[in-house]
């Protein structure tokens, strides 16, 4: 008799489920307002800056001169600045080498220049870098003894 006493009683604590019964929806978890502000303030500033990034590329764009542009390079070198027509020397690398399109090597202080292929074009560090020997010329440089 026991034993049929322990069957009925229920050993678990839940709550029968019928078609009377309806579950409670559960409502979704809720941020901290301060998250939210914060979330906000985030969101607010990222357009601010994207606005006020395509302001500035659209100045830039409107200042920049239309000669500027870059020169395609063989393969394994980056384009290269596009030279400057206006001015017959342009300053050297930070190695004191000369781009391929202005190679004429110039030396301020001793007031000459090398042309490649030069008993001492090599070793020159420039102080300017000329597109012609006559440009060089006409700034008032001689050319090295050969």
């Amino acid at each position: 008799m026991r034993s049929s006493f322990v069957m009925n009683q229920q050993s678990c604590q839940t709550p029968r489920r019928d078609a009377t019964t309806m579950l409670e929806p559960r409502r979704p978890a809720r941020e901290n307002p301060r998250v939210q502000k914060t979330l906000r303030r985030i969101m607010g500033l990222g357009i601010l800056a994207g606005a006020a990034y395509a302001i500035w590329r659209a100045i830039a764009s409107k200042s920049a001169s239309p000669a500027a542009g870059w020169q395609a390079q063989p393969f394994p070198f980056p384009p290269q600045p596009a030279a400057d027509a206006t001015s017959p020397w342009i300053e050297p690398a930070e190695s004191g080498a000369c781009p391929a399109h202005h190679p004429v090597k110039a030396k301020l202080a001793s007031g000459i220049f090398h042309v490649p292929g030069g008993a001492n074009y090599a070793r020159t560090q420039a102080d300017r870098c000329y597109l012609s020997e006559d440009a060089a010329e006409a700034d008032g440089l001689r050319p090295a003894k050969r």
